[in-house]
């Protein structure tokens, strides 16, 4: 039995493309030692610096049992540290170590060089389009 579709495989293609762009980032962050999962938890601490856990595990996309296994190994290797809330002792916040934000700013460097390929390959306003696109897409998961 076979079903025709009307439309692409979108979680495919993205998917895809998500790997696309990972292919020219994973051997750096292979190089530092660090998982794709570890580098998403180090890039929202970069951004954000001292954030709660649950955020973490929302904006890096990892649920919260493998979150704990990461966040262990990271603490372990001297990436991050935790430690309870000082508003709320009930939650438990990270934030990476002098060694985790070293890391990142190495590493921010090779990526923005990959961005910068990518803006020129695909052009400048292409890839403003494509970030458009992919932040519409996205709020559709909030609308009624």
């Amino acid at each position: 039995m076979s079903t025709t579709f009307q439309h692409r495989n979108l979680p495919r293609l993205l998917l895809q493309a998500r790997e696309a762009v990972m292919v020219h980032t994973r051997p750096s962050l292979r190089e530092h030692g660090l998982s794709d999962q570890q580098w998403r938890v180090l890039r929202v601490l970069g951004e954000h610096g001292m954030v709660e856990t649950g955020r973490v595990a929302r904006e890096a996309y990892i649920l919260g049992p493998s979150l704990t296994g990461v966040l262990a190994r990271m603490e372990r290797d001297g990436l991050i540290q935790r430690e309870r809330d000082p508003a709320d002792q009930r939650r438990t916040v990270v934030e990476a170590t002098a060694k985790g934000r070293k890391m990142v700013d190495r590493l921010s460097t090779t990526i923005e060089m990959h961005y910068q390929w990518l803006e020129q390959s695909l052009g400048k306003q292409k890839l403003a389009q494509l970030y458009e696109l992919l932040d519409q897409l996205i709020a559709l998961e909030h609308e009624p």
